[in-house]
């Protein structure tokens, strides 16, 4: 189970001193926890591996927002540092599908909808981030869809 990968991910870390990986690792730890108290579960339970990609897809999004607001304030010393953080949540996330792939995948559900207007670009979004759920990024759907029209 990931949930238990992650667990021992910080005794490895701890031993090999990597405060980083370490880092990484206690904050998706600490996620975990705090997913399933919110969810009414003991705190030692574990977490299916379904529940843990959804906490550490949020934990990367909070990375990546970061890294944004870092660049804009000129720091790039915490910049670098939350980029490898997210380098470490990303190997434990499915791949995620390139652009290209999402466009090809559009063009087809769009023509399989009939959506002919801009009008209809909520119903084609909503039908493309329910198939591909997990798979890619909300903001390259709608990039894509937006292309489209």
């Amino acid at each position: 189970m990931l949930h238990e990968q992650i667990r021992s991910g910080i005794k490895e870390a701890m031993m090999a001193h990597d405060a980083l990986r370490l880092q990484a690792f206690r904050a998706m730890s600490a996620a975990f926890t705090n997913e399933l108290v919110a969810k009414n579960r003991k705190p030692q339970e574990m977490l299916k591996d379904e529940e843990a990609l959804v906490v550490i897809g949020k934990l990367a999004k909070q990375r990546k927002d970061s890294i944004e607001q870092f660049k804009k304030g000129n720091r790039e010393d915490l910049v670098k540092e939350e980029e490898l953080e997210l380098a470490i949540l990303e190997t434990y996330l499915p791949k995620m599908m390139d652009k290209n792939e999402v466009e090809k995948i559009a063009k087809t559900k769009k023509a399989e909808l009939g959506i002919t207007d801009a009008t209809k670009k909520g119903m084609l979004m909503s039908a493309l981030m329910k198939d591909l759920k997990g798979k890619v990024d909300g903001g390259v759907v709608k990039e894509v869809v937006d292309s489209l029209f």
